[in-house]
């Protein structure tokens, strides 16, 4: 298998174990594109026109999803503090507590692959792959 098939493998396949550690800890109704929107908001929340640049989608498709994450509770909208035309969207404590069971299943993930290659194996995969690795939002393949 060619290199960059064998990225997107390994890239496919830890998204989509990631997704079912987060459903296997209860957290119903979501999707792996939620997780990178997590992803973005998770550190002090978001406008939707932010979400979808950092998600590369249009910004009728990013306001979609935030409808969604705030009708499935993951996600709330508050007045954003530098523009009173925008509104921020931050995760609720239901969607901090859905982005740490992701993180939980990614660790498992990795741990795995510790098991396979051994620790430092994957510490040196991992220094290599920062070496190459773009710099910017972490986003799905549309």
């Amino acid at each position: 298998m060619a290199l960059s098939a064998t990225l997107l493998a390994v890239a496919g396949e830890l998204t989509q174990r990631i997704h079912e550690g987060v459903v296997a800890r209860g957290f119903e109704g979501v999707r792996p594109a939620h997780g990178f929107a997590f992803a973005r908001l998770a550190p002090d929340g978001a406008t939707a026109t932010d979400l979808a640049v950092h998600l590369g989608v249009t910004k009728q498709a990013a306001s979609q999803l935030v409808d969604e994450i705030v009708r499935k509770g993951y996600a709330e909208r508050r007045p954003h503090p530098g523009d009173a035309r925008a509104r921020l969207i931050v995760l609720t404590e239901r969607g901090w507590a859905c982005t740490r069971a992701a993180e939980e299943a990614a660790a498992e993930v990795v741990r795995g692959w510790g098991d396979v290659l051994g620790e430092g194996e994957v510490r040196a995969l991992l220094g290599q792959l920062a070496r190459i690795a773009p710099y910017g939002p972490i986003r799905p393949a549309w």
